[in-house]
């Protein structure tokens, strides 16, 4: 048995399974931040993520995904580039279907924009979910599959629904807190390997125990 962490930079991090990417080494748009060992599954396209998964993103805002996130098939994040002005009689984007309707693309300017969307690390995404401009999703959240997110989700938080409602946390306050200050995503590959099982079945009493002394 291979006691070397695995490879962040491999596409396919299960050879027999073209459907699984690592989307660090798969994306390439500067609008796109995407930490180690976050992956995305998908029978049909997987590598069309940056295309087929986040949707009109001409920026400045990016999207920020952190590490050890699972992304389910059809996750979708909207980005505020789908924005239409909504203060006068007709939403319709006029300016960008040309001639000279194109004249009047400043009124496609300062459209509302609530920022970069930023997922935190150990994030589940369920099958077929939304995620809204500018959101903010916090570590070791889940989204459950069908999920419309379109307000913020808490550390640990578990949402559902369209819109998507916190169901409950995965923790209490004071758990959350101890898992925070742990922040095991950012321990050296090598250490988090020893370690593997106590981050995946262990309490939070063992992570403490095995957690990299500074």
């Amino acid at each position: 048995m291979s006691h070397l962490p695995a490879d962040p930079t491999a596409l396919h991090p299960l050879p027999d399974q073209p459907r699984v990417v690592l989307l660090k080494p798969l994306v390439t748009s500067p609008l796109i931040e995407v930490g180690e060992y976050s992956y995305y599954d998908d029978p049909d396209d997987p590598t069309g993520f940056e295309t087929r998964n986040v949707l009109y993103h001409y920026g400045p805002e990016k999207l920020v995904i952190g590490k050890f996130c699972a992304l389910g098939t059809g996750v979708r994040f909207i980005m505020n580039g789908a924005n239409h002005r909504m203060d006068g009689p007709s939403t319709f984007p006029f300016p960008i279907m040309g001639g000279s309707w194109a004249e009047h693309f400043g009124l496609l300017a300062g459209l509302p924009a609530r920022g970069d969307t930023v997922v935190g690390n150990d994030v589940w995404f369920g099958y077929d979910t939304m995620v809204m401009p500018g959101v903010r999703i916090g570590h070791g959240a889940i989204i459950a599959s069908g999920a419309v997110v379109v307000d913020d989700v808490p550390d640990y938080g578990i949402v559902g629904g369209n819109p998507a409602e916190l169901i409950r946390t995965r923790y209490s306050e004071d758990e959350i807190a101890r898992l925070l200050a742990l922040a095991w995503w950012d321990w050296p590959a090598e250490h988090l390997t020893e370690h593997i099982r106590a981050v995946m079945t262990g309490t939070i009493d063992d992570l403490e125990a095995v957690a990299p002394r500074s």
